[in-house]
């Protein structure tokens, strides 16, 4: 009979394959993990208090640093809300360079997740593979917005300036590249045999503890329940397009990764139809006064992030300032199921648990 000796183990906060700085208590019996205890708040900002001294124009750079992946929609969020609360009317094609924006950042952001969970389970070629493409993404984004990471692009009542001559020329080449790109992504990975056995049936969770645990984006897809707030409770222009929400049943990691993967799909439809409709001429910003003061009250809106769903809350004054703003993150809710998840497993799993569940540690410490 082997005797083994219970060991308590830090992984991370440094371990790259902890997709930020953030650190796990983990007991161990031999490679069987007993209990594990999410350690976070390395990467704490205090967005939410800072933003009780800042306008409103000015809280919305530090979004971009919430989810760094994915900026644009973080953007959107913040002035969704502001909006909201004001009643404005944004210009159309100030809707559609938004959804543009948002959609390539939603790919870009699905890229870096298809690559880094690969390179985390061993193979090096699809992490240089997805990142060529998102360089791509990365360089449209910043033609547009003068920023490669934290674009600041959007404003209340619009964006902040207009697409450059030719840029929408560029994104609608981009699309049929894309998608053959993802064809090829499908052949090398997908039937992979050492990659099924690493992730199929590995994670596996039931609807009722995706619900119970308030889990959102793949994570709540990957168990078969049909909910996208694109198309469950539709904000901007998104009722104008034709799309599916992908749903897989099983709850594992292996349906997350065809979730997300088909997501990228439907982004490129989304943005086919969105280039064949962007009006030839118009505004892109609004009527906004020059110190945005939203009336006293509050409001609280939502919308579909690449991890899921992310909401804004703001109470106000009547004042240039917030009284109070809160942030709804979905990587932080659904960091909450890992130590579920993880018990009973063997180190290997560890990595392929928590990668699948896509989080940003800017986002889960605030």
């Amino acid at each position: 009979m082997i005797r083994t000796e219970e060991m308590l183990l830090n992984v991370g906060p440094q371990h790259p394959s902890t997709h930020g700085v953030f650190r796990l208590v983990l007991k161990i019996d031999g490679e069987i993990i007993t209990e594990a205890r999410p350690v976070i708040g390395y990467l704490h900002r205090g967005t939410e208090k800072l933003a009780e001294d800042l306008q409103y124009t000015q809280i919305i750079p530090y979004t971009d640093r919430m989810d760094y992946l994915a900026a644009m929609t973080n953007n959107y969020v913040l002035c969704h809300a502001v909006e909201t609360m004001m009643d404005l009317e944004i210009p159309e094609r100030a809707e559609y360079l938004r959804i543009i924006t948002m959609e390539l950042g939603r790919i870009a952001s699905h890229l870096v997740w298809w690559g880094t969970y690969l390179l985390d389970l061993g193979a090096t070629s699809p992490f240089l593979y997805a990142f060529r493409e998102r360089e791509m993404i990365i360089n449209m984004l910043n033609e547009i917005s003068g920023g490669r990471l934290t674009f600041n692009y959007m404003r209340v009542g619009g964006v902040k300036w207009d697409a450059p001559e030719g840029w929408i020329e560029k994104v609608r080449e981009f699309i049929p590249y894309m998608r053959e790109q993802l064809k090829g992504y499908d052949q090398l990975v997908t039937g992979n045999e050492i990659f099924m056995n690493r992730v199929k049936g590995v994670g596996t969770y039931t609807k009722e503890d995706a619900l119970n645990y308030s889990l959102s984006g793949a994570n709540l897809r990957c168990t078969g329940i049909k909910w996208d707030l694109r198309k469950e409770e539709p904000y901007s222009i998104y009722d104008r397009f034709d799309f599916d929400v992908c749903i897989r049943d099983g709850g594992d990691a292996w349906a997350r990764y065809h979730v997300r993967l088909s997501e990228i799909g439907e982004s490129l439809k989304i943005l086919e139809q969105a280039v064949e409709q962007f009006p030839s001429e118009g505004a892109v910003l609004g009527k906004v006064p020059k110190v945005i003061k939203p009336p006293k009250g509050e409001a609280f809106v939502r919308i579909e992030s690449p991890r899921g769903e992310i909401g804004c809350y703001i109470a106000s004054e009547g004042k240039k300032e917030p009284y109070r703003l809160k942030f709804r993150r979905p990587s932080f809710y659904n960091l909450q199921i890992l130590p579920k998840l993880l018990v009973g497993q063997n180190m290997a799993n560890l990595i392929a648990i928590l990668g699948a569940i896509d989080i940003v540690l800017g986002e889960v410490d605030g």
